[in-house]
């Protein structure tokens, strides 16, 4: 009797001590968008999200103002003081304008930047005392954290991956290099179904035709969830809501996503 209350004492001291996989959420907070959310927040256009519950806090892009997304930042009691990595997409304004101003305040040790970022860029962000890390192929940023590495041809661009229980789940800034190629890649590199898609699909130019056909491509590789805002496109935007209904999810400033 006495070695079975010793057992359950060890059982439940190790419950816990070690919370099961998968028991820490992760978070991920739309600071900079197109579109409201939260009320009394600002709306602009650009980007900007914060991950939360990964090994290491991730600031994805920086929208395009700053006054802006520190604005925002105190609405939704946002420290900057947490950010300990930046993740850049791509070189465009409206997803690296708050980068220098981040930088003057947060310190934040890590610039994970696209390849073919230009040298004054780099050398502008070197100033600021942080290790910029030039982004080619796929890599690892930090526990069940991933770069797909820079894709694209005319605009480079780079997505983020969050490899949970449920399956990974795709962060993109825009999309520029192919919304489907971009999903391709994650599967490919991690060897799972992408369960989550949001952030720019970039998709204004295309038909019904071309986003019904997309919209089913998604289908077809079992993405089960999308949240489509930034440079969707509006027409786009509604195709994506009616196709999946329940399992679209709405973006916005302040939108906090549970993973």
């Amino acid at each position: 009797m006495k070695k079975w209350l010793v057992l359950l004492g060890i059982l439940v001291l190790c419950a816990v001590i070690l919370p099961a996989k998968g028991t820490k959420d992760i978070t991920v907070t739309i600071l900079y968008d197109n579109y409201i959310y939260t009320e009394g927040t600002k709306s602009d256009w650009g980007f900007a999200c914060l991950v939360k519950g990964t090994e290491k806090t991730i600031l994805f892009d920086t929208g395009t103002k700053p006054d802006i997304l520190f604005f925002n930042m105190r609405k939704l009691n946002v420290n900057l003081k947490d950010v300990e990595m930046i993740v850049l997409s791509h070189i465009h304004g409206d997803h690296t304008g708050g980068l220098f101003s981040v930088l003057e305040k947060a310190h934040t040790p890590k610039v994970y930047i696209p390849y073919s970022f230009p040298s004054e860029f780099v050398k502008r962000v070197d100033r600021y005392n942080t290790k910029v890390i030039p982004v080619n192929e796929s890599i690892k940023i930090c526990k069940n954290v991933y770069s797909t590495g820079e894709m694209g041809d005319r605009i480079k661009e780079q997505s983020l991956i969050i490899d949970t229980d449920k399956g990974l789940v795709l962060i993109n800034g825009c999309s520029h290099p192919g919304l489907v190629k971009i999903v391709e890649r994650a599967k490919e590199i991690l060897k799972k179904k992408v369960y989550f898609v949001f952030g720019g699909f970039h998709l204004m130019a295309k038909s019904v035709n071309e986003l019904e056909d997309i919209i089913t491509q998604f289908k077809n590789m079992g993405v089960k969830k999308v949240g489509a805002t930034h440079c969707t496109g509006e027409k786009a935007i509604e195709l994506f809501k009616k196709a999946y209904k329940k399992n679209f999810i709405e973006m916005g400033v302040g939108k906090v996503v549970k993973l």
